[in-house]
């Protein structure tokens, strides 16, 4: 039960996609001109999201490493379209309102990122939370930003007037691509201070490892990397 806790912390607080380590920027950018657009390009990812690793995870001693990558690929690919086919049957307004965003989701930083970095390394249940964690901490992400960029362009939340045009004048830049790049730094400044705040409690956060740092040790991909460092060759060397 610890180990299912950590992952959704992780997920949503520690390694937040969204606001923490700035990942699938084109769709929150793109597409949370409404919370209701925000709320339904998150839980599609995060459904891809848990799916892929689950597979992944499950198949993972069985893929051989130099078609990792590829088959990846492909079953996120083939989650993706499905995701794609079922949005179209049941909520096509949606569907049409997220356009090519639904198919980009096989391209999506978070998606082969947790595969790569956790899914293809751990059992099915913790790859699942992992998966579940940081689905849901890209769904918070562009479901606040499509509130706030809603509520201050249009007066509205989901589609509902709750700021009476009679006094309220719409500041129609939240709209547009600008008020996008204004609530994600006024959000991701809220979580610095969260995040500090926590660290200040004793909750220190993971420190950055791989090759932000050049720390070769954990990355799957370590044996064909031409881009290492000269403190990570020197390890290998001594090992």
């Amino acid at each position: 039960m610890n180990k299912i806790a950590e992952r959704l912390y992780n997920g949503i607080i520690k390694e937040n996609p969204t606001f923490v380590l700035m990942l699938g920027m084109c769709p929150t950018l793109a597409v949370t001109s409404s919370a209701i657009n925000g709320l339904g390009m998150g839980l599609s990812t995060t459904v891809v999201l848990v799916c892929s690793n689950l597979l992944i995870s499950a198949f993972r001693k069985v893929i051989p490493d130099g078609v990792r990558m590829p088959a990846f690929i492909v079953i996120v690919a083939s989650l993706v379209t499905m995701v794609q086919f079922i949005m179209q049957a049941y909520t096509p307004s949606l569907s049409d309102s997220l356009g090519v965003y639904i198919p980009l989701i096989v391209v999506n930083c978070i998606i082969l990122g947790r595969a790569e970095s956790y899914a293809s390394k751990n059992p099915v249940v913790p790859s699942i939370f992992d998966g579940l964690g940081m689905g849901l901490g890209f769904t918070m992400g562009l479901t606040l930003i499509g509130l706030f960029r809603e509520l201050l362009g249009a007066g509205q939340i989901f589609g509902a007037q709750v700021l009476s045009l009679n006094w309220f004048t719409p500041i129609t830049i939240f709209v547009m691509a600008p008020g996008a790049f204004l609530v994600l730094a006024c959000l991701v400044a809220v979580m610095n201070i969260i995040r500090g705040k926590m660290e200040a409690k004793g909750k220190p956060l993971a420190a950055p490892s791989g090759c932000i740092t050049g720390d070769c040790a954990s990355c799957g991909m370590s044996s064909a990397c031409t881009g290492k460092s000269a403190a990570s060759n020197a390890a290998e060397k001594t090992e």
